[in-house]
């Protein structure tokens, strides 16, 4: 099949086409800017469309004769920008890719949002019927494009909805990365019991599930929280992260309460010069908010399985930061 993946030059976006391309189907990736993984994804043998969401001429452009769509362009905390950025890529440019598939009468729409629709999780793990309370703009922005999803599938569109933890794994340049180099360096700061809840999710099991997801008869019109079979306390993931990196880590334990201050203090003050500070509120609630899910509805309804654990997950990322130079 012809599938579009907008967001195809991310990180996610990318294991996703090469898993479609070596599955023989084509591809073409849309998104907003070049970069090293735009020229890989050419030669593995996709179509690289440089634009964003947010212009339909683009979209209804890189639509054609396309039969399914991974729709995973999201415009992601970022500081240096307005709220209305947010809300013209991850709601309007979820729009316009939904008007153009439709208008392309395409087979199945996947999108995907995100477990942090949740928010902090009150009674873990949460399902997909638990309440919605996004914690910031970027979380309030990918659940308000939901309701755009299920309205075309009232209008006969299929469609799915994943909604991933915390995403992880080679080619992740960012997310986990902090974490690495602090445990690579013997001793990982903990503010507050180290206790809170933390779900990962190795990014091949993520595409496993939007494969499934494209399957006909599938999913048709649901809501799914995609996550590793396991979650742990952060005190727990720290050390496990040690053990992939053979290091043996000290945890030294320290108050919350100065942390959280000092986000918002941080925040504030470098926002002028647009420049991400050092610690700010979002970074502060990886210490403190639950975030634990039930997966029992994706693996009996797509079929869904989380083949790779989180040990050797964690190793293979380890392995790739070391041969990088990230470490």
């Amino acid at each position: 099949m012809k599938v579009l993946v907008t967001g195809g030059t991310g990180f996610t976006g990318k294991a996703l086409v090469k898993r479609l391309l070596d599955q023989g189907h084509e591809v073409v990736a849309l998104d907003y800017k070049e970069g090293i993984a735009t020229e890989e994804l050419r030669e593995w043998g996709a179509e690289v469309v440089i634009g964003s969401v947010a212009d339909k001429d683009i979209v209804n452009k890189c639509m054609q004769g396309v039969d399914i769509v991974q729709h995973l362009a999201a415009a992601f905390r970022e500081l240096d920008v307005p709220n209305s950025y947010y809300d013209e890529i991850n709601v309007g440019g979820t729009r316009n890719t939904l008007e153009a598939a439709e208008k392309q009468n395409v087979k199945k729409f996947i999108y995907c949002s995100t477990c942090g629709v949740h928010g902090n999780v009150d009674n873990p793990p949460a399902n997909e019927d638990a309440p919605i309370n996004a914690a910031d703009y970027y979380q309030q922005t990918k659940y308000e494009a939901e309701p755009l999803v299920h309205e075309f599938a009232e209008r006969g569109m299929k469609t799915v909805i994943t909604r991933p933890a915390a995403i992880y794994g080679p080619g992740d340049p960012e997310r986990f990365f902090m974490i690495f180099k602090r445990v690579n360096n013997g001793s990982f700061p903990m503010f507050g019991s180290g206790k809170t809840l933390y779900h990962p999710l190795y990014v091949e099991n993520l595409v496993d599930a939007h494969m499934l997801a494209m399957e006909p008869g599938k999913g048709d019109g649901q809501t799914y929280l995609i996550a590793d079979e396991e979650y742990v306390s952060i005190e727990n993931l720290v050390q496990r992260v040690g053990k992939a990196l053979n290091v043996d880590v000290k945890i030294p334990h320290y108050p919350i309460w100065p942390l959280i201050i000092a986000g918002h203090v941080f925040e504030k003050a470098y926002k002028p010069f647009k420049i991400t500070p050092p610690i700010f509120p979002r970074r502060v609630d990886w210490y403190r908010q639950n975030r634990a899910f039930d997966i029992s509805k994706a693996k009996k309804e797509l079929g869904y399985q989380p083949k790779v654990g989180l040990d050797e997950g964690l190793s293979l990322t380890a392995k790739w930061y070391k041969s990088e130079g990230y470490l």
